[in-house]
Order: C-alpha cells, then structure tokens, then sequence
C-alpha cells in the first residue's frame, strides 16, 4: 500500500451516520449482510482467522463472526472515527474477545506473514492507488492456501475517464484511484494468486442505486435530513445521480475478486 500524508478523516461522524442509514447499522458500503455473504460465497469461513481490510465501522468483521463462525476477525482501517464505532459495537455485543480494530497509515500492513487464512475487502481497494503494492501484501500476510475475497469499485477501462466519470468522482470528494477489472486481475497475477476469479457486479448495483437514489429522495430525506442536515443530503442525492450516469453507461464497475495463495511445495 501507498504511503500518503496525513490527511483528515474521509469518513467521518456525519458521513457514518448518512450511510448508513442508507446500507445498515456498520455497513458503509451497498448491500448490507447479503452483498458480503455473496463475496464469501461457496468459502468455508468457520474456524478461520481473517483480516478485513478497510473495516469501516465494524458491521462486516461483526458479521463474519456472528453468521460465519470465524475464529477471530481483524479489522483495518487508516480512519479513527470508523474504528471507535466499530470498536463500541463489538464490545456491546460481546464480540470484544473474537473481533480487533486496528488501525495505521497508509504503506504496509501491519501484520506479520503468513498469519491469516482469509483476507476480505469490501470497497475499500480503489482508495489506494498502487494495486500491486497493496496485493503483495496481501499475498505476504496470508497462510499458504489461503484466500483473498472482495467487492471493490472499479472503472470499466485503463484509459482516460469520461467527462461524466470525472464528474462522478468529483463529486464524491473522496481519494478514488479507481482501476479496471483487467488491472486487477494482472496486479494479483503478478504478486502470485492462482485461481483467479472476476465477477461483474454492474449491472446488480445499477439498479440498487437507482432504488437508493429514490429513497433519498422520497421517504428517507426526512429523517437523514434530520440527523445529518438537508445540505448534506442534497449534495448526496447530486453524487447518487452523477454515479448512476456512469452506472448506467458501464464506466462504473463493481466488482468480486477472489484469488487463492498456492500451497507451499506446489
């Protein structure tokens, strides 16, 4: 991962608050319980260690232990605030003992090699931008026949964004490196992943969004409007629309990755 500097927290009360009223109590990213059980999909999670990279506030590693049965979650995040309401979360729930928030800057993970059987991400790749720095750590801090699995949000071509995706971006106002599909797969291929797997979620999320952006507008703008204040919201619903254009075009990808490290001897 990219070393960068300091910076003030992308996420912080206000926005935790606005997502998720949107996606679910510790979910800061689309789909909830559902999206990340379909990441896992078809994978054996209970008894394993994991390491969820870019934990947000807390609702997935939470999940992974409560539904999965994993043995012990670590969450990381390079954000404070997220990481005292997932910290808080698992303590009120019990968890304090299966479930750890970590948190450090940007660069290297903070982890030894070869200490995690499954290293999960949820939308949280495309902040860093050297894709093959972040999967070579990945690769280092996985056991031998481990697996890595993630959602992340990605763009649909290695060329130069579409005035209606720079539009999009913008208008996020966060640190997106965003990459395609492509990229990533050879990224991984070059840190050692075998078994490479890669899973268009466009057209899933298009039509999520545009539920999304109804809500906003209709039912959910009052009470949001509540909490986090009227701007707030407005200037969301500008961001819901800019990002369904490049939904509905394709430029906008999500994407599932899975990727196995070998066992060692083969």
């Amino acid at each position: 991962m990219i070393e960068t500097a300091e910076a003030e927290p992308e996420y912080d009360g206000t926005a935790i608050r606005f997502l998720e009223a949107l996606w679910g109590e510790g979910y800061l990213s689309p789909g909830g319980p559902e999206e990340v059980d379909r990441v896992v999909d078809g994978l054996s999670l209970a008894g394993k260690q994991i390491l969820d990279i870019g934990c947000g506030a807390g609702g997935i590693a939470l999940h992974l232990v409560e539904k999965h049965d994993a043995a012990h979650v670590t969450g990381f995040d390079v954000e404070a605030p997220v990481l005292e309401v997932a910290r808080g979360r698992a303590e009120k729930r019990g968890l304090s003992d299966r479930v750890d928030f970590v948190q450090a800057p940007p660069g290297p993970l903070p982890f030894g090699d070869a200490v995690f059987d499954v290293v999960f991400s949820k939308d949280a790749l495309l902040h860093v931008p050297d894709k093959q720095a972040l999967f070579a750590e990945i690769f280092r801090v996985l056991k031998p026949g481990g697996v890595f699995a993630a959602s992340n949000w990605m763009i649909g071509h290695d060329g130069e964004p579409s005035p209606e995706m720079k539009s999009y971006v913008a208008a996020e106002g966060l640190s997106f490196a965003m990459r395609s599909p492509t990229h990533y797969r050879k990224a991984m291929e070059a840190v050692g992943f075998r078994d490479i797997t890669v899973t268009d979620r466009n057209p899933w999320y298009r039509e999520v969004a545009r539920g999304e952006l109804e809500r906003l507008k209709g039912p959910l703008y009052a009470p949001v409007a509540a909490v986090v204040g009227a701007a707030y919201v407005d200037k969301n619903i500008a961001t819901w629309e800019a990002m369904q254009k490049v939904l509905d075009s394709g430029e906008h990808r999500p994407t599932h990755l899975r990727g196995w490290k070998p066992d060692e001897g083969r």
